[in-house]
């Protein structure tokens, strides 16, 4: 089985995201080249980069980095509107071919400030519909020639996309990774990702999502090889149980404070709903996730954390690899120690 293991880079206008260490040029060159190059040093495959309006281009990050590494995979988030899908096909075909093939593709369709770039907000049943094009042409562009498509949202005639992408063994284009939980995004993940991102849900949804997801791509006809399934959570890792549920409830109080973390859209999204959900379900579920801080301004995968010693959260990360996940996007903060303390501890008990 082949693992995937991915860090969380956090390029931010404003500094201490999620309760990181608040240091002067935080995304600088510098300082996200360091975050890569020690990523690179310390096992990690790469990271994701996230994406927004109000935040650094995070393709002109992603292509920046993987100038100044060597074996790091950026995971870049986009978003349909944002780019045009043919514009964005050329833009990460022409990086994949510089960087050697080290290019990872997150699509989001959360919301965002669309009319500052001059998008503009469907309902979710268009903007999903609009989502699945934007995949179906980038897929085409990458492996077909000549191609035309004339869809609803977007059309391309006569178009090849140079470079080529270089195929290597199994590896035809970029991954394109997806997430969502609605029924309009789950229809879309079926069909057109090649691995679906789930947040930190307890082993009973996850488990539940994959053979949803699983029974729709036989439903509506999957043309592409198996899905597969990543997990995007909290990692909060130390020396011992006793002390990492110490620090994880101290990190809780301070959020209680009002030093939450949400985001402007943080509880729009129905996979935020039911993460927040989990709450009602008890504090800490399975053996370890803790969901206490969703309650205080924990969005997305800071939601809820798998929390212990690195034996405690390998033990869980494994039991999602038995369902099937087999791609791991973890964090803490503050995230430059943390890609150490996880690399060195933890990664070696999930590889092993």
């Amino acid at each position: 089985m082949n693992l995937q293991f991915l860090w969380y880079i956090p390029n931010q206008v404003e500094p201490g995201h999620r309760g990181d260490d608040t240091v002067e040029n935080h995304n600088s060159l510098e300082t996200l080249t360091e975050h890569a190059r020690t990523l690179e040093a310390h096992g990690w495959g790469g990271a994701l980069i996230g994406t927004g309006w109000g935040r650094p281009d995070t393709f002109t990050a992603a292509t920046a980095l993987a100038a100044r590494t060597s074996t790091f995979q950026p995971l870049i988030a986009i978003r349909p509107g944002y780019w045009h899908p043919a514009n964005f096909a050329s833009a990460a075909a022409t990086l994949d071919h510089l960087s050697g093939g080290r290019v990872l593709v997150n699509i989001v369709s959360g919301k965002d400030n669309l009319a500052a770039y001059g998008d503009s907000e469907g309902d979710q049943a268009d903007r999903y519909a609009r989502t699945k094009e934007f995949m179906r042409i980038v897929r085409k562009l990458w492996t077909e020639e000549d191609v035309t498509y004339k869809g609803e949202h977007f059309s391309v005639t006569g178009s090849t996309v140079t470079p080529r992408i270089v195929v290597r063994g199994e590896r035809t284009h970029p991954r394109l990774y997806f997430g969502g939980a609605s029924e309009a995004a789950e229809r879309v993940a079926a069909t057109e990702a090649d691995v679906q991102l789930f947040w930190g849900e307890p082993l009973d949804g996850v488990r539940a999502r994959i053979e949803r997801l699983r029974s729709l791509g036989e439903e509506l006809g999957r043309e592409h090889p198996p899905l597969e399934f990543g997990l995007r959570i909290t990692t909060l890792v130390r020396d011992t149980t006793e002390q990492a549920w110490a620090d994880a409830e101290a990190k809780v109080a301070e959020m209680a404070k009002g030093n939450g973390w949400r985001g402007p859209n943080w509880s729009a999204a129905v996979g935020q709903r039911r993460l927040l959900d989990l709450a009602a379900r008890g504090e800490v579920l399975d053996d370890n996730l803790y969901t206490a801080p969703g309650r205080y301004g924990g969005g997305g995968a800071g939601t809820t954390w798998l929390v212990g010693s690195a034996e405690d959260v390998a033990r869980s990360l494994r039991k999602y690899q038995a369902l099937g996940v087999t791609h791991f996007v973890l964090s803490d903060t503050p995230y430059l120690p943390e890609i150490k303390r996880q690399g060195d501890r933890l990664l070696p008990l999930l590889r092993g």
